[in-house]
């Protein structure tokens, strides 16, 4: 297990969530299921989140024997990482968790843009009167979550809604292609939600969203969503100072 754990006690601690020095504490495998697909879903999950953080070595024989399984469904989970550009595999040499490419960023930027600028125009000024309760179920649920201080379920909320909000539009099915290009931006943006009233803003900026949508103002929707998606982007350099080698471009 040093492979994983003694790069990340390092230089992961500021991002971390709370007790995942060993991000497999808890790992599950349901024997009845696909390995791969659940191998796959848990390392992307922990490398999304920062568990496992840009530099840390992923060793397959070390993650087959965490998880219970052959070295096969590790070898094709870590291919899938690769085809995401979250790993870097080095032939003869080893695996490694890939530093968070700016290049990819701003490509996940643009996409996330693109559709859900049209989404909010779509809430906004759509001839049926979209029900937007489930919005306003998770936004409250983030405010839980930081009562709870809980960053790291605040930041899965966060996902839900972007996510239900394509649902209502009549679009979910573009949340599997956001998904499988912002594996870089998502880590982006968890360096960013642990500052200082980072996460509080999200909250203010979701509801100015909502709010615009349900007045019908597709204008003001849409310059909410560009403000809101914007934050984590305009605050690169300061996080390419405070976390040296999580970034490359």
């Amino acid at each position: 297990m040093s492979e994983i754990v003694a790069p990340m006690l390092e230089s992961a601690e500021p991002t971390r969530p709370v007790g995942a020095a060993d991000p497999f504490a808890d790992v599950q495998i349901d024997r009845k299921k696909p390995a791969a697909a659940q191998v796959y879903d848990q390392l992307r999950s922990a490398i999304i989140s920062l568990a496992i953080p840009p530099g840390a070595t992923l060793a397959r024989a070390v993650l087959a024997e965490r998880f219970g399984v052959s070295q096969t469904p590790v070898r094709e989970a870590l291919l899938r990482l690769e085809e995401e550009g979250l790993v870097d595999t080095f032939p003869q040499s080893a695996t490694l968790v890939s530093q968070i490419d700016l290049q990819s960023v701003s490509e996940a930027q643009f996409l996330r843009l693109s559709v859900e600028m049209e989404t909010v125009r779509m809430l906004a000024c759509g001839i049926s009167e979209p029900d937007l309760e489930p919005i306003e179920a998770l936004i409250d649920r983030q405010e839980q979550d930081l009562r709870r201080d809980d960053i790291w379920g605040f930041a899965d909320t966060d996902r839900e809604m972007h996510r239900t909000m394509l649902q209502i539009a009549g679009v979910p099915g573009l949340w599997s292609v956001i998904r499988s290009r912002s594996g870089h931006l998502d880590r982006l943006r968890h360096l960013h939600l642990p500052t200082p009233g980072k996460a509080q803003s999200v909250v203010v900026e979701h509801r100015a969203i909502l709010e615009a949508i349900r007045k019908g103002d597709p204008g003001a929707a849409q310059n909410a969503l560009r403000a809101h998606l914007s934050g984590t982007i305009a605050s690169v350099e300061e996080l390419r100072e405070r976390y040296p080698g999580y970034l490359k471009g």
